[in-house]
């Protein structure tokens, strides 16, 4: 129904502590609680490995399911990358979310 993960932000050390998420629900199990659990679970899972930060990088500001979601879980918007991917045969922005995470979640 649908597929989580994280990864390095950066290979770089300073960056060892800040990860970047992807989460994917298949159509059939949209608006049915699939991808707040998986992005649940990966914030849990993430915290657990001792990340500080998670980023989301939305690849359509139209993606209006995935930027609910994550506002949901409390990423806040810390930018837009203006029409530098192109898919769908057109340019597309990248929204740019961020959390905090563990005990310092509140700063």
């Amino acid at each position: 129904a649908g597929y989580a993960d994280a990864g390095a932000l950066r290979p770089r050390a300073a960056y060892a502590r800040t990860v970047e998420d992807s989460i994917y629900v298949a159509p059939q199990a949209a608006r049915r609680g699939v991808g707040r659990a998986l992005l649940a679970r990966l914030l849990d899972e993430t915290t657990a490995w001792g990340a500080r930060e998670i980023l989301a990088v939305i690849g359509d500001s139209q993606n209006h399911a995935s930027i609910r979601l994550h506002e949901a879980a409390g990423f806040r918007s810390v930018g837009v990358f203006s029409g530098v991917g192109w898919k769908f045969e057109r340019w597309l922005d990248v929204v740019l979310m961020q959390r905090s995470l563990g005990p310092e979640q509140n700063r």
